[in-house]
């Protein structure tokens, strides 16, 4: 008879198991401090001073569209084909955010929340199914955990795709598209508990058994405590610049 273990990840966790609860945790300003996203495409563009200028010249037009819902993918995808125009695939953009992470470890390390971490740590080890939902490129996620916190753990994000010479956004994972997009990628069944700063993510943590609501905009704390079950977590993981219950690590 076998004396053999569950088996574990490849990083010494243990696999999931077979029902175990779904746990889903946005990426920037959850288990990052920042716009994770934004100093990609901040990064694409400045490489040449052409970028820099074309970013330029779009702004006016696409930079108000990140504000608002209806147009955010379009306002996003605009400052993406401007760091990526002469380059046609996805795996081109793969490749730039590799080198990127490469190039920035220590900055993001930096960037890391500990708190975090931790808990996604305690969760895996519990051998709870986790998967990070993010309006990132879900190779920036990956690349950044895998390089950085050394966390292979399933990612779903933003898709990407060729458009007018350049790389472009195609599919938004957020508000609404985030659930559809988790359950598309085999994500199914009910989310035991979801952790997010944004409000953009209340479809996510209003379908959680147990929302937490992490380091949100402190002009957003009353909104969460509307909205979501009496007696919600809201806390601070270590955004200094965002609000939320101080958390011990």
């Amino acid at each position: 008879m076998s004396t053999a273990g569950p088996k574990e990840t490849r990083h010494g966790y243990p696999a999931a198991r077979d029902g175990a609860p779904l746990v889903v945790f946005d990426f920037d300003h959850t288990l990052y401090d920042g716009d994770s996203g934004g100093h990609l495409f901040a990064w694409l563009v400045r490489r040449t001073w052409w970028r820099t200028a074309l970013a330029l010249l779009i702004a006016p037009v696409f930079a108000p569209m990140i504000a608002f819902l209806p147009t955010r993918r379009f306002g996003i995808g605009a400052f993406v084909w401007a760091g990526t125009i002469g380059f046609h695939r996805r795996r081109d953009l793969d490749d730039l955010i590799d080198r990127y992470v490469v190039m920035h470890t220590e900055d993001i390390r930096t960037r890391l929340l500990p708190i975090g971490i931790d808990v996604l740590h305690r969760h895996r080890e519990a051998g709870d199914r986790v998967v990070i939902a993010t309006g990132a490129p879900p190779e920036l996620a990956r690349a950044i955990l895998t390089f950085v916190a050394h966390e292979d753990v399933p990612v779903v994000g933003t898709r990407v795709g060729p458009r007018l010479f350049g790389v472009m956004a195609t599919r938004h994972c957020h508000n609404e598209m985030k659930m559809t997009m988790l359950r598309e990628a085999g994500f199914a069944g009910p989310v035991a508990i979801a952790y997010s700063d944004s409000t953009a993510d209340l479809p996510l943590l209003r379908a959680a058994e147990r929302p937490v609501v992490v380091n949100p905009k402190a002009g957003a704390v009353e909104l969460f405590r509307r909205v979501l079950p009496q007696g919600t977590p809201i806390l601070n993981w270590g955004c200094a610049d965002r609000a939320g219950d101080a958390a011990a690590r």
